[in-house]
């Protein structure tokens, strides 16, 4: 039963995502059709409803005008092979840890970017060449407000409140269907049966796309080359697309994963959940179908239905199936403006202004992060977005590591109880000899570090006749912490200082010695622990 009902709920969304994309509502149905049921039946978690998603809309329509529909199926067959890579590599826990802001940033800039694409159809205004750009969409949009469609208008606010309030009254019946529904009828009774002109002017689904009767046939992709490209040129520059296509659809199907684990109390296997989605994408395009992914949504629906296994999804895909064979005409009946408020409500969904606004009250930096994720994804397109998103959120970052790692400097004496939360009651101090310091480094010896223990040892401006680095609290070193160290080793050398380490980690000697850092400082100045090395301090200072 739950496959049946998410099947039903799926339809109207199929459509509605084919026809955004810019391809039609069949190729929306095969899509949902194809890979719903390869990443129910291949993918690592039970409960996953795959298919067509808000998500891609943007970058598939940009494919689309820029490289064609045979440049959208490389880009899939591309980003399919991407996403099985990163499941045999067994990268599905490091999508995990894209940062929030970029994720809500990106996604409520698609929204607002498919919102935007739903007011020519939601208007009736008939405008038959659509600026891509954002600008220019809008400013377009204004130029024809006196072309507004009063029949279409009134059938988009219909299907939208009828979407709106459905989910009221029931919770079980999907808000979309019934408003195509009551759309369409209320379209057919006013325009065939009681023959009203202004009625016969909203557009429907049939008036715009031929629906064949049945699947398509598989198709290889027709490489229409132009003079002096190659394959491999078409590739490269197609190579951005798919990299976003996999990104988007490795976040979208892991998160939707992740919140479910939540819900039923089972756990997914998010690699083997890449290879299902990999196999979809690389599948669905030889019958024309556009990208998919895990569609969280209609997941969510298959669980509040009782699915708990890969069968739903599976029945999913034959209701859908059924769909398309025999109810072809019926689908050719919907009326465009319907579809745009189902859209347009898949937009505010999608939106998640409220975590816009909670967002805005976190720290400035990672505001910043959001708002400029979403800009460029409104303006520019996902691809740069995503880039310069997780570009910043590295750098933020960074610079919150080193913010956080601390260098202390000991030059008389080191107190063992400040070295706790827990008190030692040692009341003899650790007498640190004359002519030695102690630096103490608290975090990561990486290259956000480096230069800020030179600054520190240069702004003390003296020379002892030895220099402690304690090292305890240091858990990793990278190359450029090894080159300072390597530096300060001859730095010193030139100085007359002795270098001697203290508390060193295994792991981080393991990564010394591999280095060659025996040649530039002796195992004897490598100390185990504090008492060793001031002792060792002590006799060098005599």
């Amino acid at each position: 039963m739950a496959g049946i009902i998410v099947g039903i709920v799926a339809i109207p969304l199929a459509i509605a995502f084919g026809i955004a994309s810019g391809v039609g509502p069949t190729e929306g149905l095969v899509t949902a059709i194809i890979a719903g049921f390869l990443i129910s039946f291949l993918g690592g978690t039970k409960v996953q409803i795959g298919g067509p998603t808000g998500a891609f809309i943007v970058i598939i329509y940009g494919i689309i005008q820029q490289h064609g529909l045979s440049g959208l199926m490389i880009a899939t067959i591309m980003a399919g092979i991407m996403l099985i890579a990163m499941g045999a590599l067994r990268l599905g826990t490091i999508i995990k840890f894209v940062p929030y802001p970029v994720i809500v940033g990106f996604t409520g800039g698609i929204a607002l970017t498919i919102f935007s694409t739903q007011m020519n159809d939601f208007f009736g205004l008939g405008i038959a060449d659509v600026p891509a750009d954002f600008l220019h969409k809008w400013w377009c949009y204004f130029q024809h407000t006196g072309d507004i469609n009063w029949w279409s208008f009134g059938i988009a606010m219909m299907s939208l409140l009828i979407i709106i309030f459905t989910p009221k009254l029931s919770s079980k019946v999907p808000g979309s269907l019934v408003a195509i529904i009551v759309a369409t009828l209320a379209v057919w009774l006013l325009a065939d049966v009681a023959g009203i002109e202004g009625a016969k002017s909203i557009s429907t689904i049939g008036d715009l796309y031929t629906l064949p009767q049945g699947m398509p046939a598989p198709t290889l992709p027709a490489l229409n080359l132009k003079e002096g490209e190659t394959i491999l040129g078409v590739v490269q520059a197609l190579f951005p697309a798919a990299f976003t296509i996999a990104i988007l659809g490795a976040i979208e199907s892991l998160l939707s994963a992740m919140v479910v684990d939540g819900v039923i109390g089972d756990k997914h296997d998010s690699n083997t959940e890449l290879i299902g989605q990999g196999i979809a994408n690389v599948v669905v395009p030889f019958f024309g179908g556009i990208p998919a992914t895990g569609a969280i949504a209609r997941t969510m629906t298959n669980i509040n239905n009782g699915g708990r296994t890969p069968v739903a999804g599976i029945v999913h895909a034959v209701v859908l199936l059924l769909v398309l064979l025999l109810l072809g005409s019926l689908v050719g009946m919907i009326p465009m403006p319907c579809l745009a408020a189902v859209l347009v409500m898949v937009a505010y969904n999608m939106s998640g202004w409220k975590t816009f606004v909670s967002l805005a009250k976190n720290p400035k930096s990672d505001f910043a992060v959001l708002i400029t994720t979403f800009v460029l994804t409104v303006v520019f397109d996902l691809t740069i977005a995503i880039e310069i998103g997780l570009l910043m959120a590295v750098v933020l970052f960074l610079k919150r590591t080193t913010e956080a790692v601390s260098i202390k400097v000991f030059q008389k004496e080191i107190d063992p109880n400040a070295e706790t939360d827990v008190q030692l009651h040692e009341e003899e101090k650790l007498n640190i000899p004359e002519g030695t310091e102690v630096y103490e480094i608290d975090g990561p010896y990486f290259f956000g570090i480096a230069n800020k223990f030179d600054d520190l040892m240069h702004s003390l401006g003296d020379k002892p006749k030895v220099r402690i680095i304690r090292m305890r609290k240091v858990p990793f070193i990278d190359s450029t912490g090894i080159h300072n160290l390597e530096s300060l080793c001859h730095q010193s050398k030139r100085e007359g200082i002795q270098l001697v380490l203290s508390g060193v980690k295994d792991n981080v000697k393991n990564t010394l010695k591999k280095a060659g850092f025996n040649n530039v400082l002796s195992d004897e100045f490598i100390c185990s622990n504090i008492n060793e090395a001031l002792n060792k301090a002590a006799e060098l200072c005599k």
